[in-house]
């Protein structure tokens, strides 16, 4: 393959795989602040589940984003695709890949990245899935990243600004009241999500925002009634 064609030929890929870079930046970032402590992270495995050949989807750089959002909320180390293999083994951190083959047309690279961290307690216990591991799963939509899945529940919010996580008793108003609360704070919201069991069972709710709430706002949420945990996750 001459210079200009493999030039060209690594644009278009990168250009196909932008958006799900970007993704799998935001998973890490999500998946290590549900960690109790943070730096206790060592094993973590990443599945990409597509329709397209094995040897048709090179992970290096979408790997490389993974570690770097596990290791730069948590130090202030720069992590890149140069340094990210390198990085990841001097901080102790184990990372497993491995590929979900579907069924269907292969004309998006990749359905959905999931990330999951074993054998650490979570900030937010419905991050655990029924496999131990904190686990977190999303998915582009309009070229647009989206968190689809927070431990065993399924939800429908874009990453975009940052998160509240809450785990409720599944009853009517709950988007109410805490849409209210923010509204009074004057935070905005820019995408809410629930994702239940069953009816009137437990619930989690997505809820992005566009700025930081306080404190104060925050506990607000959890002193709601029916809240049973919260947390905030920034972007």
């Amino acid at each position: 393959m001459g210079r200009g064609v493999a030039g060209h030929y690594a644009r278009w890929v990168l250009s196909e795989l932008k958006p799900f870079v970007v993704l799998a930046d935001k998973l890490g970032r999500l998946a290590v602040q549900l960690v109790a402590g943070g730096s206790g992270v060592k094993t973590v495995r990443v599945s990409y589940a597509s329709a397209r050949a094995p040897d048709d989807l090179d992970t290096r750089l979408l790997r490389a984003m993974i570690t770097k959002g596990l290791i730069e909320p948590i130090s202030s180390m720069f992590v890149n695709l140069v340094n990210a293999d390198f990085t990841a083994k001097q901080r102790g951190l184990r990372i497993t890949e491995e590929r979900v083959i579907l069924d269907g047309s292969p004309e998006s690279p990749l359905e959905y990245i999931q990330v999951q961290i074993a054998n650490v307690e979570s900030r937010f216990a419905s991050t655990i899935s029924d496999s131990g591991e904190i686990t977190v799963e999303g998915r582009v939509k309009d070229g647009i990243p989206h968190l689809t899945r927070v431990g065993g529940f399924e939800v429908d919010v874009s990453l975009e600004g940052s998160i509240i996580l809450c785990r409720q008793v599944d009853q009517p108003g709950m988007i109410g009241k805490v849409g209210s609360i923010l509204g009074e704070e004057n935070v905005n919201v820019s995408f809410m999500s629930v994702g239940r069991i069953a009816p009137r069972k437990q619930a989690v709710m997505a809820i992005g925002v566009d700025d930081q709430p306080s404190r104060e706002t925050l506990k607000k949420i959890g002193d709601i009634p029916a809240v049973e945990e919260f947390v905030f996750l920034k972007l």
